[in-house]
């Protein structure tokens, strides 16, 4: 039986049409969920209720970064403002890629058809000493794992 290493994901980045764009140090909304299907089924016995795999359901990704100037990812979102209905002009092939502590890759997840539909920051307050988090949710229509 092969022994399985413990895989620590220490930074995550953002790649769009293969350019690596920003780096992250937090990602959530990497899943995938299925409806459910039900119906009716008699076996001649009885009447049984059969389950079976509906729709795929794709959650949207958040990826969270200490607030930075590089202005990539703000430039992005602002095309999905000007482009209007072409959605040609922001729609994007993604990958979120995760690196080790060594910035070896360890996990890469595509995504199909991605389009940033929030960015932020945390709320501002002058007599606090925490970090300004920026935070772009995205948008998109299938999520394979590839590696």
């Amino acid at each position: 039986m092969p022994v399985l290493d413990k895989v620590y994901a220490s930074f995550f980045s953002l790649e769009l049409d293969g350019l690596t764009i920003a780096f992250f140090t937090g990602c959530s909304g990497l899943n995938l969920e299925f409806d459910v299907a039900t119906f009716k089924q008699n076996d001649g016995k009885k009447m049984m209720t059969v389950k079976i795999p509906g729709k795929a359901k794709y959650s949207e990704v958040v990826m969270k970064r200490g607030y930075s100037a590089d202005m990539v990812v703000h430039k992005w979102f602002d095309d999905v403002v000007e482009a209007k209905d072409n959605q040609k002009k922001f729609v994007k092939t993604g990958a979120i890629v995760l690196f080790s502590r060594e910035m070896t890759e360890v996990a890469r997840f595509s995504l199909t058809n991605c389009w940033p539909s929030k960015l932020s920051v945390t709320d501002l307050n002058a007599g606090s000493s925490e970090v300004l988090v920026e935070e772009l949710t995205i948008q998109h229509e299938m999520i394979d794992w590839v590696k």
